[in-house]
């Protein structure tokens, strides 16, 4: 099963130090029933592609926490055993929790597929959604329009043997 685990740029240099993304519990998103019934498709790569999105929508909160943190979201694809990514049951139908899913323990880095991280062009508008999450959250419809000026940015793929280059 493929899951996508949010990071930041600090938060890949400590899992490639360490070997592993953890420690566990880890949030993840995948492509969950409730994702798939949300989404109404049966294209797998479509609905990969809205997991991967919800994913980069939790880096951005992890952005806005982290301050000193470049402003870039960070996402991991990694693959796991069928079972291993657990969503909660009772937060399946909450619209903020789609393809929400949790992994037990860390997760070896080897299990990674790929990174998908902010092109540096993006940064001005990752900077200014994450700094706007807050009143977004609040209701306010201005934020809300900035906190969306970051996903018109696609992440870009990168092989996890570049991971060294994106951290240095």
């Amino acid at each position: 099963m493929r899951v996508y685990v949010p990071l930041t740029l600090s938060g890949l240099a400590e899992a490639h130090k360490n070997g592993e993304l953890g420690p566990g519990p880890l949030g993840a998103y995948a492509v969950t029933p409730a994702l798939r019934e949300w989404y109404v498709s049966d294209d797998i790569e479509e609905l990969e592609y809205a997991a991967l999105n919800r994913a980069a929508q939790a880096s951005l909160r992890l952005l806005a926490g982290n301050p000193q943190d470049a402003r870039r979201r960070v996402v991991v694809a990694v693959d796991v055993a069928d079972g291993a990514a657990v969503a909660d049951p009772d937060r399946g139908l909450d619209e903020s929790a789609l393809g929400e899913v949790r992994l037990a323990g860390p997760v070896p880095l080897s299990k990674a597929a790929a990174v998908h991280v902010d092109a540096a062009e993006a940064e001005p508008d990752v900077a200014a959604a994450a700094a706007a999450l807050g009143a977004a959250d609040q209701g306010d419809d201005d934020a809300q329009f900035t906190v969306d000026g970051a996903e018109d940015h696609d992440l870009m793929w990168f092989g996890v043997q570049e991971i060294t280059e994106l951290i240095g």
